[in-house]
């Protein structure tokens, strides 16, 4: 090995060394007084704010999955924050207790949408946070709610569903979503059919709004989710858990997608 080959292998391991990702738990609260917790993920290497991104956990609620993807945007650069719906940052693995959870949740559409902009809010108050880049990301329960948040015209550059529940609370109305939209959808999904996609398709056309919907080939509820085929066993005794199953090939895929629409309403 070269002398210069040498230094910047030194250089490149010493940079490395000094790159860490940095996370914390941070309570907040809802208007309606109800406890949260964020769990915030940024990388200290990088100086200067950087486009934010809230991510809406699956209807199993705050566990380490949503955690692990701020996580993951952290190492690109983004400042993240996975937010709490359902308080005190609760979560479960069992299909009855997330289905009790996610209708809890979404009982009230305005104060669902009030602890997703707490959420928002706590996000952009974060010292890393370029406030004027601001996206939103959900999975499953998530995907749903941040939909809801592109429908009712939260001002965001990008949301993003990854299997997704695609029912809409309240239709967009024509001029009302400002995001750009991508809908990341399995093709062998029995929770969420193809003819919701086609409803929400027949909405957003409707509605003027940018969007697209990729259809994952072969990929069932929950592809992004490596603990996806633990989980749809998850039922206790007889009882069946839910249809679910990781794709690898689906998984990496939308994650290229979401990237791409990053780079283009952020330029990274």
């Amino acid at each position: 090995m070269s002398r210069i080959t040498l230094l910047l292998a030194l250089l490149l391991g010493t940079s490395l060394a000094q790159a860490e990702i940095k996370t914390s738990e941070i309570p907040y609260k809802a208007p309606d007084g109800t406890s949260l917790i964020g769990y915030y993920a940024y990388d200290d290497a990088i100086t200067g704010k950087r486009p934010g991104v809230v991510v809406v956990h699956e209807w199993w609620g705050l566990n380490d999955y949503s955690k692990r993807r701020a996580r993951d945007l952290a190492a690109l650069g983004y400042s993240a924050l996975a937010i709490d719906m359902y308080g005190d940052g609760k979560n479960t693995e069992h299909p009855a207790d997330a289905q009790a959870f996610m209708q809890a949740a979404l009982a009230s559409a305005p104060a669902a949408k009030a602890r997703f902009l707490a959420g928002l809010d706590l996000l952009k108050a974060q010292p890393q946070t370029d406030p004027n880049k601001l996206a939103a990301i959900g999975y499953c329960f998530g995907g749903k709610v941040v939909l809801d948040m592109a429908r009712e015209g939260v001002p965001l550059a990008a949301v993003v569903s990854f299997h997704g529940v695609l029912a809409a609370t309240s239709a967009a109305k024509p001029g009302a979503v400002k995001a750009k939209v991508l809908v990341e959808h399995g093709e062998k999904d029995t929770l969420v059919p193809m003819a919701s996609v086609n409803t929400f398709k027949d909405e957003f056309d409707a509605a003027q709004a940018d969007y697209r919907v990729v259809i994952q080939p072969k990929a069932k509820h929950s592809f992004s989710n490596p603990d996806a085929d633990r989980l749809s066993h998850a039922g206790h005794g007889s009882e069946k858990g839910p249809d679910l199953g990781y794709s690898k090939v689906a998984d990496e895929n939308s994650w290229a997608d979401m990237l791409a629409l990053f780079k283009e309403v952020f330029g990274q």
